[in-house]
Order: structure tokens, then C-alpha cells, then sequence
């Protein structure tokens, strides 16, 4: 180890952070059900296309008026 090396820096964050999940070990189990509840779901993929392909292609000027 180097005499020059400075001690690892951690945030005021990152330490707040630590001693909250250290008071509610329960916290991250909650982030997680949090998580899965809005975010990890499965993709039916053919009612994805299905969408894909219903879609209209947009004019590339969308405020230009009909002449």
C-alpha cells in the first residue's frame, strides 16, 4: 500500500443511505416487491407486434396544415 494513498471517499448520501438500511433491514425487501410490482413483467411479444404493426406513420411535419 502506497503512504500517498487517501483513504476511500464516501458521499454524505451514500453514508445516510447505508445507515438507513442499516436501522430497517426490511427496506430492500420492500424495494424489490416495489420493483416487481411496476417494472419486471413479462412482454407478451405478439401482442407487441400486433401493436407495432397497428401503428400510423407520422407525417414528418405534424403542425403543417392541410393545403
Amino acid at each position: 500500500m502506497s503512504i500517498f494513498r487517501r483513504p476511500d471517499y464516501r458521499s454524505d448520501t451514500t453514508e445516510f443511505i447505508d445507515a438507513l438500511k442499516g436501522q430497517h433491514p426490511e427496506l430492500e425487501a420492500q424495494q424489490r416487491e416495489g420493483r416487481a410490482l411496476l417494472w419486471d413483467k413479462q412482454i407478451n411479444r405478439k401482442d407487441q407486434q400486433e401493436f407495432k404493426e397497428g401503428s400510423v406513420a407520422q407525417k414528418p411535419y405534424v403542425y403543417q396544415t392541410q393545403a
